[in-house]
């Protein structure tokens, strides 16, 4: 054997032929005289051919896992695309109780209900609107959003249709009437405020953990937020416009109560199903911020003390499969498996990681929604969030009737009031809460610093981020510089009316309710933002649930403030034939004391925001 020879087989390793030849085959068959016609060039040549006909085969593999990946990745960007959309939509419906007052100075004047009873009826619509978020943000974080979609279709079409056949019947018997009882239309509107909170809370979850940790979060929340206040003003528009009821003369009326809520239900009803199959959450999304999540919880230490997340020589696995293989047994080669009993081995080791994967997530939202609470400066920022949203919901619910006490007495009774009408207000509102929530999202999402996720249990360990490239060039402002402003907006709109210049200039209410929509608009826009920038998005819909319920219990209480000072009022020589009241008193102190809430929210929330900056959490 020649030296070179010797020097291409050494460059040969055993692994380039097949296990079961033998290694000197074509050798010996040479030299024993029966395979002369296959020399060692041509060995050479096909085990060049062969090792090219392999590189090829990889390659085509690995562009095909390329082109897969890339499919996978397209329809999971179109997946996301339409959840927004059709969660904006949805968005765009769900807000119909903001349209209350379009309709609600007729349940005085139609049904004869008194002024506290229509309070009572919006109230009910607000804490059943509020209280469940909770439940239906944790039905969201742990499930999907399709089933509350489904579930806010089918209430909202049944609280329709019942408070469209209470209002039909007339007034109720304890008013002389031979209508429906004044509690069934209470009960109508406890299922459309419930139905309310489902939709928006499916909608807006899935934007939140769709795009949450995206560089454009804060407008990605906004939309669908604007998109629900939007609701109130083409609702009540189209009540106003193409639902009303025609006058003796031929001219247009009030709005058609009844038909307006038969449109609503069938709408609804066809909104929710909509919603069903197109709000869908990224799974691979959703995956990211679990493990980024218990990456942090590891850091922080947090983890030390938990059973759940320590190793498993410590703790007794529930699966055996894993036991195995923490204790480093080795299979025995004569015991290989087939390989149907391969698949099945493969099948029980996938559900055993989609089962500790579950086990993970359930345990790490419960972990956040301990430390959410335990956490003080959540309720400094769920204080101001009653404070604000308390007599904004009033104001909004009770609209039709402020705008009555600044109509004269002596003021011709088919002229539209000197005020504007109610649906131009709720327009107005709808208007200005749309403009500041897709302003303060998307200047937030500019001038906000790098956010850092910070667990606010770790209170002495936070990390400052590093400014990235494209931040250290221009200034950066915190969430709370446009929340606080908002919220002074807001109070100067309350001590506007809560001054006499309203009653000399009855036009100055549309300044009032634009100021009152700037302010709503914004706290509704930058609270939810503020909490899944500071706990993050991982259990989002249940800590936004726990502080979206504070408005149930702000509307309930200015609400009754409202409704007592007007029907005292009312009572003391105010009020007029019809029931309504007209003057100050029927709504001057209840605006005082709303200004007064605002500034007290100024300060719950600077308070916050101290908090936060001397823990170096980036809001």
């Amino acid at each position: 054997m020649t030296g070179s020879d010797r020097q291409y087989e050494s460059a040969i390793d055993k692994r380039d032929f097949d296990d079961n030849r033998p290694l000197l085959h074509d050798i010996d068959a040479g030299l024993n005289g029966t395979g002369e016609g296959r020399s060692r060039s041509d060995s050479r040549l096909s085990a060049i051919r062969t090792l090219d006909g392999s590189t090829d085969g990889l390659l085509n593999n690995v562009v095909e896992e390329i082109v897969e990946r890339d499919r996978r990745k397209m329809a999971m960007e179109v997946m996301r695309v339409c959840s927004f959309v059709v969660g904006v939509i949805s968005c765009l419906g769900a807000g119909s109780i903001t349209a209350f007052s379009l309709y609600g100075p007729l349940f005085l004047t139609r049904l004869h209900y008194s002024q506290l009873q229509v309070n009572a009826v919006s109230i009910a619509a607000e804490v059943s609107m509020y209280l469940p978020v909770p439940l239906f943000g944790y039905l969201c974080d742990r499930y999907t959003p399709s089933p509350l979609a489904l579930l806010s279709g089918l209430v909202f079409g049944g609280g329709y249709l019942l408070a469209a056949f209470a209002y039909r019947s007339g007034p109720p018997p304890d008013v002389g009437g031979e209508g429906w009882p004044f509690w069934v239309m209470v009960v109508a509107f406890v299922a459309i405020g419930t139905a309310t909170s489902c939709m928006y809370l499916a909608a807006v979850t899935t934007c939140a953990k769709n795009f949450g940790r995206g560089q454009h979060k804060g407008i990605m929340l906004a939309v669908p937020i604007a998109g629900f206040g939007l609701s109130g003003m083409w609702q009540s528009q189209l009540g106003t416009y193409l639902l009303y009821e025609r006058r003796e003369d031929g001219s247009r009326g009030d709005v058609d109560v009844f038909r307006y809520f038969l449109f609503l239900a069938l709408f609804l009803f066809c909104l929710g199903v909509i919603g069903t199959f197109g709000l869908r959450i990224v799974e691979e999304e959703e995956e990211k911020y679990i493990d980024e999540a218990v990456e942090e919880l590891e850091r922080s230490g947090l983890l030390e003390e938990s059973e759940f997340f320590q190793p498993r020589s410590e703790v007794q696995a529930a699966y055996g499969t894993f036991s195995q293989a923490a204790d480093g047994d080795v299979p025995d080669p004569e015991l290989s498996l087939t390989l149907s009993e391969e698949e099945r081995q493969a099948a029980r080791l996938e559900k055993e990681r989609e089962e500790e994967e579950r086990r993970k997530k359930n345990w790490l939202l419960n972990f956040e929604t301990r430390l959410f609470l335990q956490d003080q400066t959540m309720w400094w920022l769920a204080l101001g969030f009653f404070l604000v949203t308390g007599p904004g919901e009033a104001y909004i619910n009770n609209l039709g009737t402020i705008i009555q006490t600044l109509t004269p007495e002596s003021y011709p009774p088919n002229a539209p009031p000197p005020a504007g009408l109610p649906s131009t207000h709720v327009s107005t509102i709808a208007l200005t809460s749309t403009i500041a929530r897709l302003l303060t999202g998307s200047l937030s999402d500019f001038f906000a610093p790098p956010a850092t996720h910070l667990f606010p249990a770790n209170l002495e360990t936070g990390r400052r981020p590093s400014s990235s490239g494209s931040t250290a060039n221009r200034p950066t402002l915190s969430r709370l510089a446009f929340l606080l402003p908002s919220a002074l907006l807001l109070s100067l709109g309350y001590l506007l009316l809560s001054s006499p210049l309203p009653l000399q200039h009855p036009g100055l209410a549309h300044v009032t309710t634009a100021l009152v929509g700037l302010g709503y608009g914004s706290a509704f826009s930058l609270v939810p933002i503020i909490i899944s920038v500071v706990w993050g998005v991982e259990n989002f819909g249940t800590n936004w649930g726990i502080v979206a319920m504070v408005p149930a219990a702000g509307a309930a209480m200015w609400g009754v403030v409202y409704s007592r000072g007007y029907q005292d009022a009312t009572d003391g020589g105010n009020g007029s034939a019809d029931g309504q009241c007209h003057g100050w008193r029927c709504y001057g102190f209840w605006a005082v004391g709303c200004t007064l809430s605002v500034w007290v929210a100024v300060v719950a929330w600077t308070l916050a925001w101290r908090a936060w900056r001397r823990r170096g959490v980036v809001v």
